[in-house]
C-alpha cells in the first residue's frame, strides 16, 4: 500500500497509535510503549486525562474559534492572566500562537518594533549562540545555532548565531569552569563590541540547551552575566522556554533557578501539553510600553492565534498542573533520578 502522509521519514514504517493513557503509548496490534520523553517534550501531563478531554468537548460545543481582530474570548483573557501570575517580575502580556516556533518568531518581531516605537531604526539584529534550536521556520531557524537543521537553507537564512554555547563538558573556547571566568557569557560583549549595540535589538538563549545538545545546564552564574550585558547594551533578552517552560525543570520556568527575569518569555510544547497546538510569547510591561504609547498593534499573529478552544485547553492544563502540583513532585523525582544515575 502506498503512502500519502508525509513523515519525516518517507517510507519508514511506524508503529499506528491507537491510543494513550499516563505515560504509556498504545498501537493498533496491542504493543506497549513507554512514553519517556513525552513525545517531543510535549506531554507534560499524560496522555489521555480525561478531566482536559472535558474541557475541549465542552469549549467546541460552546465557541472553538473567533478570529482575534474582532473578538476575543474568556478563555484566552483567563490563559493571559494565568500566565502573567505564574511568571515573576512584570512579564505581564501574552501574545497567543501555534507553536514555539511562531513564539520565537514573535519574540524577534517585538523585539525589533520595541525599539522601532522608541524612534530607534537601526536596531534589527537578533543574536544567539550555537547549539541552539529555536524553530524550524526561516526567521527561527535563522536564530538556530543548529547545523544539521540550518545546511539546506544556510544560503537564504539570517546569519544570527554569534557566541559559543555554555557546554563546559567540551568547552567551545577549551578552558575550564569556574577558572575560564564565563569565557563564554563574555563572548556575547565581544560580539556586541564587533557587531555594534546600535544594531541589536535582541538576545535570544534556551536556559537549558535541549534538541541541539541534550540537556546542557549552564554555570550558575552564566544568566547573570548575560542579562547583565544586555541592560547595559540597551539589548532586550529572550528567553526560550518552549521546551524547559510549565514545570519541566521543576519549576514553573526555568529561569527560576538562577534569579533572572527575561524581557521576553516564550512558551509551546508543556503550554497545551499535546491536547492542541499552543504556544505563547510573554513579554513584559517594560518591553510593551513604547507599543502602547505608539502604535498599540504588535504586528504578528496567524489565523488560529489564541483561538478559545486551545485557549480553554492550555488553561486546563496549567489547572490540573496547579491541583497536582506537578512542578513541585518534577523537583523531587528529578533528585531522585538524579541520585539514582550517580551510582550507576
Amino acid at each position: 500500500m502506498r503512502d500519502y502522509l508525509i513523515k519525516p521519514l518517507v517510507g519508514q514504517p511506524y508503529p499506528m497509535i491507537s491510543h494513550g493513557k499516563g505515560v504509556y503509548l498504545y498501537d493498533q496490534n496491542g504493543n506497549k510503549y513507554f512514553d519517556g520523553s513525552s513525545g517531543a517534550i510535549t506531554a507534560g501531563i499524560g496522555h489521555g486525562v480525561a478531566e482536559i478531554a472535558e474541557v475541549i468537548k465542552k469549549q467546541a460545543e460552546e465557541i472553538a474559534f473567533v478570529y482575534r481582530s474582532q473578538f476575543t474570548s474568556e478563555p484566552a483573557e483567563k490563559l493571559a492572566k494565568k500566565l502573567s501570575d505564574l511568571c515573576v517580575g512584570d512579564l505581564n502580556w501574552s501574545f497567543f500562537v501555534n507553536s514555539g516556533t511562531e513564539a520565537n518568531e514573535t519574540a524577534m518581531k517585538i523585539a525589533i518594533q520595541h525599539f522601532q516605537e522608541r524612534g530607534i531604526q537601526g536596531k534589527h539584529k537578533i543574536l544567539s549562540r550555537w547549539m541552539s534550536y529555536h524553530g524550524i521556520t526561516m526567521g527561527a531557524l535563522s536564530m538556530s545555532g543548529h547545523p544539521l537543521r540550518r545546511q539546506r537553507f544556510v544560503s537564504i537564512l539570517e546569519d544570527y548565531p554569534t557566541i559559543p554555547a555554555p557546554y563546559c563538558f567540551r568547552c567551545p573556547v577549551q578552558k575550564v569552569y569556574p577558572t575560564c571566568q564565563l569565557s563564554c557569557a563574555t563572548e556575547l560583549e565581544r560580539a556586541i563590541d564587533r557587531i555594534g549595540a546600535e544594531h541589536i535589538a535582541a538576545f535570544i538563549a534556551e536556559p537549558i540547551i535541549g534538541a541541539a545538545g541534550g540537556a546542557v545546564v549552564p554555570p550558575k552564574e552564566y544568566y547573570k552575566v548575560i542579562k547583565d550585558i544586555c541592560s547595559h547594551y540597551d539589548i532586550l533578552f529572550i528567553a526560550d522556554e518552549v521546551m524547559t517552560g510549565l514545570g519541566r525543570t521543576g519549576a514553573w520556568f526555568a529561569m527560576e533557578h538562577w534569579g533572572v527575569e527575561p524581557d521576553i518569555m516564550t512558551l509551546g510544547k508543556g503550554l497545551g501539553a499535546g491536547y492542541t497546538p499552543m504556544a505563547a510569547t510573554i513579554v513584559s510591561d517594560r518591553v510593551m510600553e513604547p507599543i502602547l504609547r505608539g502604535s498599540r498593534s504588535v504586528m504578528s499573529g496567524h489565523t488560529l492565534s489564541a483561538n478559545p478552544l486551545s485557549a480553554a485547553t492550555a488553561l486546563a492544563v496549567i489547572e490540573y498542573m496547579e491541583k497536582h502540583n506537578l512542578p513541585e513532585k518534577t523537583a523531587e523525582k528529578g533528585e531522585y533520578l538524579l541520585k539514582g544515575l550517580q551510582k550507576v
